[in-house]
């Protein structure tokens, strides 16, 4: 069917599984074209090596980013640029889409990777992994922007607001609608993320704020690979 007659939920769903298989096809050893020429053929025999090594064929070792106080070192690259490889990295800008909103907040935790679980187990951040982020400074802007607390009982001494700001919370609450899912993981006070950059490269890990239907695809995943380590 035409991606124009698609629900909104169905396709949501299409772009979590392409962006799963993007990761996972993006975290796998490059190998330069150089190397593929002097690979021995399926039958075991050696290829003549027709040229010898040129720059741009030249590959680098992985940053393999991790999360602690942030360490980011310069690679000088072809052309004269620079790369900026992050070696260790514990903040980032994450953007809640559904609210319009982008706050730098802390990393706190690699939770799955489609291309590979070691990268989970060692806490390795990648384009496409999926993080917990600390949730306080979404907590915070909610708060100013509606006159509501989340992932909190709402108590008897609220904070006091003037007739104006009330009159402008409610205006706003009227179109306001928060994914229950979200709104759950704020009791927790951890959101989870996708990283959308590519920390090795740019020294940066921002990303945004899982919702919907793709929160429930990742959320799935997720469970299913807790209960297969169950299993065994």
């Amino acid at each position: 069917a035409c991606a124009a007659f698609r629900a909104p939920g169905e396709v949501a769903v299409i772009k979590a599984e392409t962006t799963e298989l993007q990761a996972s096809t993006n975290n796998q050893q490059w190998v330069s074209p150089g190397a593929l020429s002097r690979k021995r053929r399926a039958t075991g025999g050696k290829k003549p090596i027709i040229r010898k090594k040129r720059k741009f064929e030249l590959g680098r070792a992985a940053a393999g980013t991790r999360i602690g106080v942030q360490r980011v070192r310069t690679v000088r690259v072809r052309g004269g640029s620079l790369k900026f490889r992050g070696l260790r990295l514990d903040h980032g800008n994450f953007a809640w889409g559904s609210e319009g909103c982008t706050r730098k907040t802390r990393i706190l935790d690699v939770n799955y990777n489609a291309s590979n679980n070691e990268l989970v187990r060692t806490k390795t951040l990648v384009k496409g992994a999926i993080v917990q982020v600390d949730a306080t400074p979404f907590r915070q802007w909610y708060v100013t922007h509606y006159g509501q607390e989340l992932g909190k009982k709402a108590s008897t001494e609220e904070q006091k607001f003037s007739k104006t700001q009330q009159k402008k919370f409610e205006a706003r609450r009227k179109n306001n609608t928060i994914d229950q899912a979200v709104a759950d993981q704020f009791k927790s006070g951890r959101l989870f993320a996708v990283v959308s950059s590519r920390p090795g490269q740019s020294g940066r890990c921002d990303g945004y704020i899982l919702e919907g239907t793709e929160l429930a695809f990742y959320t799935r995943k997720m469970a299913k690979k807790k209960s297969g380590k169950g299993k065994d």
